[in-house]
């Protein structure tokens, strides 16, 4: 069993390998505030992994103009424009989508605040390109627009994805694979709830560092496994694996509260999109468990350097990205020194 288990993690770590590069929560947010009939307040905000000019920008109807020199500035790795927008007859039941180079990769949530308070949300994406802003909300919609996003945002996080795989490496039964999976969906569920109600927060820089270092620290663990060894981890991977949940609830929240919301807004959102996180893991689990009953009926036999592949992928990530995110901690503390 765990020989087959191992080829698994070897197919879908040489996926990850390819991308090496972890994930956070930035999409690309646009809010459409409605000041009067026709005039709206526009904020638009791009990761610095996007340029705000070349990047990515929205295309409104060809009726609208911008009013306003637009007031642009970055904070905390975001690139963030302000200006006013007038569009005769409102932007209601008007179409919205993006242009520039990035535009067929990026990931956009839109938030249309009428002038009667009505809040909608939309998520506009390669696959949605083009979005109607509705004039009433849809609360079936908004809410799939917010689990849609935590579905994305756990299957392409691939530093939580190899967490989760290390954990799995580390598991020996059902039952304590049911306990380790439940841990950490607990852990992560309270600080996601914690950090994006605005009751505690963690320094961005630090928090993926910690993340890195707890992908890092299963390396080792599952060696000593490997080897027949035994350590705390080992016999309770549920501890660890809700310790480090905890750790990766505040990762998840950094996205979400970066999004802008609006405080009417949060529990309902807070509520989808942890659905969503949680429907995006147990697929992937359920996934490998399949793929695992699949290679037990194949007969798959893979050599014994491919089965200690998945270990070394996962240690040698783990500490790429430590090494990684420390030295950008140590660029925020200290910007002129390094």
């Amino acid at each position: 069993m765990k020989r087959f288990f191992t080829a698994l993690m070897v197919l879908l770590l040489l996926g990850i390998f390819s991308r090496a590069q972890a994930h956070e929560l930035q999409p690309v947010y646009l809010e459409l505030d409605q000041t009067d009939a026709d005039t709206y307040a526009v904020l638009w905000k791009v990761p610095a992994r996007l340029d705000l000019q070349n990047g990515v920008e929205p295309q409104f109807p060809a009726d609208c103009k911008i009013t306003s020199t637009p007031t642009r500035y970055t904070l905390a790795g975001t690139q963030i424009e302000r200006f006013t927008l007038t569009c005769p007859g409102g932007l209601a039941g008007r179409a919205i989508t993006l242009t520039g180079p990035a535009a067929p990769v990026a990931d956009v949530f839109i938030q249309f605040v009428q002038s009667d308070g009505k809040i909608a949300v939309f998520r506009l994406n390669p696959a949605n390109p083009v979005i109607v802003l509705t004039a009433s909300p849809n609360l079936l919609a908004q809410s799939l627009t917010y689990i849609k996003i935590g579905v994305s945002h756990i299957l392409t996080g691939v530093d939580h994805l190899l967490f989760v795989l290390g954990l799995l490496l580390l598991v020996n039964n059902n039952w304590m694979l049911l306990k380790t999976i439940t841990a950490f969906t607990i852990a992560h569920s309270i600080t996601l709830a914690v950090a994006t109600l605005g009751y505690a927060s963690v320094p961005l820089p630090p928090l993926y560092a910690a993340i890195a270092l707890s992908i890092l620290f299963l390396g080792p663990e599952i060696m000593r496994l490997r080897r027949g060894e035994t350590s705390l981890t080992i016999r309770h991977p549920w501890v660890v694996a809700f310790s480090f949940g905890l750790l990766h609830g505040f990762g998840f929240a950094s996205g979400l509260v970066d999004l802008g919301l609006a405080r009417s807004e949060i529990p309902w959102a807070l509520l989808c999109f942890n659905t969503g996180v949680e429907i995006g893991q147990l697929f992937f689990v359920a996934l490998i468990l399949l793929l695992v009953r699949s290679f037990l009926r194949l007969e798959i036999r893979w050599p014994h350097w491919a089965q200690a592949l998945p270990v070394y992928t996962i240690g040698s990530l783990g500490a790429y990205w430590t090494i990684q995110r420390t030295v950008i901690l140590f660029q925020t503390v200290f910007p002129h020194h390094l």
